[in-house]
């Protein structure tokens, strides 16, 4: 058995930071959306996919640098605040391992940007050699490459996977993936109601994931 776990927002607590930093980036480029309308419409979602959701909103490419600026500013975000891990995940990591199942990462986000969040919050280790991106697979999040590639990359068919996420797009990914969901909407920001319709099973504190799991 194979439990993945999304990186932003299921190991460590980088949303509301993340797209904070997107929702300024965005201002600058004329579009006003606040934080909570930054992480309905792109949360979860690759940066590819993320910037060509906005260019199709603003009708025109953004500026050379966009990318690289907002990354820049998200990191030294990450080292200011800084970043916390999602409460109580060591041990529940750690549960589930002693249980007999396999971890490990699959997230939106770059390899470069999961070793500054991970490395920060003292997860980079014990994910090592473990941890997969969006950039190594053709389509991102909502389409399954990537749970396919971690599950084929452990050695593991999908049908004995369980996906843990708090996206919608990672959600149906999951399933697209005809892997097992859980829905974490313990964040203060979740759209609880739709994350439990979509995964069918949910835990509104990580620390009762290993019980869930285990089912």
């Amino acid at each position: 058995m194979l439990v993945i776990f999304d990186c932003d927002g299921v190991l460590v607590d980088s949303e509301p930071l993340s797209n904070t930093c997107f929702a300024c980036a965005l201002a600058r480029e004329g579009l006003d959306w606040s934080v909570e309308e930054t992480m309905r419409r792109l949360m979860g979602r690759s940066m590819k996919s993320c910037v060509e959701i906005v260019e199709g909103v603003l009708g025109r490419r953004l500026p050379d640098g966009f990318v690289d600026r907002l990354q820049a500013d998200t990191m030294q975000a990450f080292h200011d605040s800084p970043l916390q891990p999602v409460r109580g995940i060591a041990d529940v990591v750690d549960a589930i391992e002693a249980a007999g199942a396999a971890t490990c990462v699959a997230s939106s986000g770059g390899l470069d940007k999961m070793r500054v969040t991970l490395g920060i919050t003292g997860l980079w280790n014990r994910f090592e050699g473990r941890i997969f991106s969006a950039s190594e697979v053709p389509r991102g999040k909502p389409f399954p490459d990537l749970f396919l590639y971690a599950a084929l990359r452990m050695n593991e068919p999908p049908f004995a996977c369980t996906v843990v996420e708090d996206s919608l797009p990672g959600i149906e990914a999951a399933r697209a993936a005809g892997m097992r969901t859980i829905a974490y909407i313990g964040a203060p920001y979740a759209d609880a109601a739709a994350l439990q319709t979509a995964a069918g099973e949910w835990v509104d504190d990580m620390r009762k994931l290993p019980a869930l799991v285990g089912r």
